[in-house]
This record gives C-alpha cells, structure tokens and sequence, in this order.
C-alpha cells in the first residue's frame, strides 16, 4: 500500500489464530487422528449395510 493510505496494520493479526489453540493437533499424532477417523468411517459404513 502507498504512504497515502491510513489504514495501518491491523493489531488483531496476530491475536486471532485460524484454529483455536485447544483444537490444534500435535504433529506426532497426525497420522494416529487420521487413522481414528478412517477407522470411524468404516465402522459407520458397515453399520449402514447391516440395516
């Protein structure tokens, strides 16, 4: 932006994250969330034939 533009930078950048800080995932566990939840997914699709 030029010097002519009075907006500033914006103090909030940095104080909101994307993700929350208690829903973040330590990357040592990635592939075991993964693995839940595929493991989740095929359970709810077996249940879903049976009926």
């Amino acid at each position: 932006m030029g010097r002519d533009n009075k907006q500033g930078k914006s103090k909030n950048k940095d104080t909101l994250p994307q993700t929350p800080k208690n829903q973040k995932i330590n990357p040592n566990n990635v592939q075991e969330e993964f693995a839940a939840e595929f493991a989740e997914l095929r359970e709810n699709n077996s249940k879903k034939k049976r009926k």
